[in-house]
């Protein structure tokens, strides 16, 4: 079996437990001996044995003289498992191959070190597009290993002319079915679900994961639980008829409000079963954007999905919390002054500093185009997992 082939599987098993390993990032392993696959791998939910372990406990005695195909460098330190390097130089293999390094600076490049100087034969991946799909899959956990906070996708759906609704508010629908399963297959992938206080006054989501298994992208195993709706509401000023304070959401729905929100706003909402935190509050009155992926990333949230109104788009964009975009556009045209735009806030006030997207990808789903990409601020702040 060629390099090619096995990593292809490996990758397939990290892809299986996307959005189900947070704090921890998915990774898939697989075992090879004499040309054939003995065993595969990929992280369990926490705290439970990482790829590399679980390859090598299902491949037993066979991992003796093997080559280990690993999507993510093995770890070097013990923090809730004893190190991976470990495991691996115990058990006798012979050959690892790596796709991408790992982003914690605890072990960037350490792991393999470690495994070179027990005498294991240890190479980087040489196939570019199997690295690059294996960076992508561990971006989430480098941006909350490294910024101590989670990965930000903001996800949107706008026409032809720039318009998140018509000027009465109304945006159902911009995108197609297509596009929409596609979004719910993100949701899939993620840790939370983050919306403000207008969006859910006015469009009542429920945030919920509605795709079918055979509609995802790769498969993928159950869900231990769906992902954390969180809404900001600075002063908690939420309808009661919401379907997010419904006992059927509810238990799963965090409400962070403002330091300044009324005791008796937070007893109400408390009151409906949903989980009521309070955070700093920003000068201009609204709730602090950094203290609260601040409080999500103590819960061991590693990527946001960022589905908020163009007010809250607008702010952490300003504040340079979004790292991903993903944003459909609909061949539709609506105008009005009064329509809403993604990114509302101050934006930038000259053309030659606007951000751009690098890693950009182009699909299109039906009519609707999608257009995705990392959010670049400034050079040189992307985090290198596969230096040349």
């Amino acid at each position: 079996m060629r390099d090619r082939e096995a990593m292809l599987q490996a990758l397939t098993c990290a892809r299986s437990v996307e959005g189900r390993t947070s704090p921890r990032p998915p990774v898939g392993a697989v075992i090879v001996r004499d040309g054939e696959i003995v065993s595969t791998g990929a992280t369990a939910p926490p705290y439970g044995p990482h790829a590399e372990v679980q390859a090598l406990t299902q491949a037993g005695v066979a991992a003796e003289g093997a080559e280990l195909y690993v999507t993510l460098e093995p770890c070097c330190i013990h923090v809730h498992t004893p190190p991976c390097t470990k495991a691996i130089c115990a058990a006798g293999v012979r050959r690892v191959v790596i796709a991408t390094l790992d982003p914690n600076p605890r072990v960037y490049a350490q792991g393999i070190e470690q495994l070179r100087n027990a005498g294991l034969q240890v190479s980087l991946l040489e196939d570019d597009k199997q690295a690059r799909e294996a960076a992508e899959l561990v971006k989430p956990f480098a941006t909350f290993i490294t910024k101590r906070r989670p990965h930000v996708t903001a996800k949107w759906a706008m026409t032809l002319d720039g318009k998140l609704a018509s000027s009465t508010g109304d945006a159902y629908w911009i995108s197609g079915p297509d596009a929409r399963t596609w979004v719910h297959d993100l949701r899939d992938r993620v840790d939370a679900i983050v919306i403000g206080a207008g969006t859910a006054r006015i469009d009542n989501p429920r945030l919920t994961v509605r795709i079918l298994p055979e509609q995802c992208l790769y498969p993928r195993i159950p869900r231990g639980k769906p992902p954390l709706r969180v809404v900001l509401a600075t002063h908690g000023q939420l309808p009661a008829h919401l379907h997010l304070l419904q006992p059927e959401l509810a238990a799963n729905t965090c409400v962070i409000v403002g330091e300044t929100c009324p005791s008796e706003q937070r007893e109400l909402l408390a009151a409906s079963s949903v989980e009521v935190v309070s955070v700093a509050v920003a000068v201009d009155g609204h709730i602090d954007l950094g203290a609260a992926l601040q409080v999500l990333a103590q819960r061991g949230i590693m990527h946001v999905l960022l589905e908020g109104g163009s007010t809250l788009l607008g702010s952490a964009f300003d504040q340079g919390y979004i790292d991903h975009v993903a944003a459909f556009v609909a061949p539709k045209l609506i105008g009005g002054r009064g329509a809403p735009s993604p990114l509302g806030g101050a934006g930038v006030s000259l053309m030659a500093c606007a951000r751009w997207l690098s890693n950009a990808n182009v699909v299109t789903f039906g009519d609707d185009v999608l257009i995705e990409g990392d959010v670049v601020y400034d050079k040189g702040t992307a985090f290198d997992t596969h230096p040349a």
